[in-house]
């Protein structure tokens, strides 16, 4: 460990000698202090929230992680181009050392910028959040400087209901053996859509059952999370209906009239200690709209509630934002242990964007097809396409396993970052595990004196 952290001394005397940790120390305190003061939030603690945390965690990560594949890509490429790496190599300290030295390297310098500037964005929330209305400092309170758990209702059990009406499907008319696996799916099907669909004047009943958890969260608000989607959509955008928070039995219960947009979360907050003796707590949404209303299984109704402080959630988030520099760290390191320094630095940079075009890259998925199909196509069309496609997917793939681990939405709606969430993202980006083995591999065959003759 001495070798590799003699190799991370090295990466950070270059960085202050090229004065990157001072340049890059102004640009994020900017970003923390002058970019909140140039955009004004309109006085909510949701305008609030979007300027003082959402943009500035997005500015702080975006710099930090282009710097971190310059660096990464130009402390290793320069090196060889350089002949320093030469000199390097023939001393005691195996290839895959100076490797990992250098990803230790930029990792403890990006940690170091990163305390710096997610301390200074923490004190400027605290401080700038005193200004707010008092109604608003309440909802800032209680929905967005807080770690929020949630807890959905429990899937149904409906395998044994699907077998049972199947069986009696055949029975009644057989089908041939090669439809009976068609019939099963439209039958579960049919029993999802009973269950998730609401039509006109139904009412639609959720049961969470807090368990032990009652006895922490009492005299402690809660919040009901709701999104639907509608079958038709009407005129206005927005569908009405009851929302009943609590057993109508209880008198701390609370219900109200609802007029609720589409593929939109909402959030109403629960009257505290609306739970029962077994901790259970009822909500129900009667619709009262012309259209069947769908509350999907999966994101139709959550209960949230008070899991812990904003301080300890923070710094979760600040620490996955560092996985994600150490995962970008291994990416320009392996990129240039076989490319030179602008093809190393153009790849990496072009691996960013492909990321950060995902929306693009998900439509396309979705739409079937990378070039839109014509009665024209030839078979060397059709081929490309299909080969986009199968790409496509598998970036999509990616991204979307990395893009679960970023911390700046749940940071910014109050939910909690768990613990086996982080180490999650520790192992997923922490070190990027294959692109670093890679990396390690390919400087270690790299044959160094090449790099000489092209002086």
């Amino acid at each position: 460990m001495s070798r590799i952290f003699a190799i991370a001394q090295l990466t950070w005397k270059a960085a202050f000698r090229f004065r990157l940790f001072w340049v890059l120390t102004t640009l994020l305190l900017g970003s923390v202090i002058v970019l909140p003061l140039l955009i004004k939030h309109d006085g909510t603690a949701r305008g609030f929230t979007q300027i003082m945390l959402t943009y500035s965690l997005m500015t702080i990560t975006a710099l930090l992680g282009f710097a971190t594949l310059w660096l990464a890509c130009g402390t290793l490429a320069r090196d060889i181009e350089d002949c320093q790496m030469q000199v390097v190599a023939v001393k005691p300290v195996a290839r895959w050392q100076i490797w990992a030295g250098k990803w230790l390297g930029i990792t403890l310098l990006n940690a170091v910028l990163l305390a710096v500037a997610g301390g200074g964005l923490y004190a400027l929330l605290l401080w700038r959040a005193r200004q707010l209305p008092p109604d608003q400092q309440r909802v800032l309170r209680n929905e967005i400087f807080v770690a929020r758990a949630g807890m959905k209702e429990p899937l149904p059990e409906i395998n044994k209901t699907v077998e049972q009406v199947f069986q009696q499907r055949i029975a009644e008319t057989p089908v041939p053996s090669e439809q009976q696996s068609a019939l099963r799916q439209n039958i579960r099907e049919h029993l999802l859509s009973r269950l998730q669909v609401v039509p006109p004047g139904a009412q639609r009943f959720w049961s969470l059952d807090l368990g032990i958890r009652k006895s922490f969260l009492k005299d402690e608000p809660m919040f009901a999370r709701l999104k639907f989607n509608a079958a038709n959509t009407n005129a206005l955008g927005t569908y009405e209906g009851t929302l009943a928070l609590g057993d109508p039995r209880n008198p701390l219960s609370r219900v109200m009239r609802v007029s609720l947009a589409a593929d939109t979360f909402h959030e109403f907050q629960v009257p505290a200690n609306v739970f029962d003796e077994q901790g259970r707590v009822m909500i129900a949404f009667a619709n009262q709209s012309s259209t069947a209303l769908l509350f999907s299984l999966d994101e139709g109704m959550e209960l949230l509630y008070r899991e812990g402080g904003f301080g300890l959630n923070f710094a979760r988030g600040v620490l996955m934002i560092l996985f994600w520099l150490a995962l970008l760290a291994a990416l320009g390191l392996a990129s240039a242990s076989f490319l030179s320094f602008p093809v190393a630095a153009f790849f990496s940079f072009t691996v960013l964007m492909i990321f950060l075009s995902s929306g693009t890259i998900s439509m396309a998925v979705n739409e079937g097809y990378a070039i839109r199909p014509s009665d024209d196509m030839g078979i060397g069309a059709r081929l490309l396409n299909a080969g986009l496609m199968l790409f496509f997917r598998c970036v999509l793939t990616v991204v979307r396993a990395v893009q679960s681990f970023s911390p700046v939405e749940p940071l910014s709606t109050g939910r909690a970052i768990a613990w086996p969430g982080l180490l999650a993202s520790c192992a997923v980006l922490g070190g990027g595990g294959l692109i670093a083995l890679a990396g390690m591999l390919m400087f270690t065959r790299r044959e160094l004196a090449t790099a000489q003759g092209t002086q």
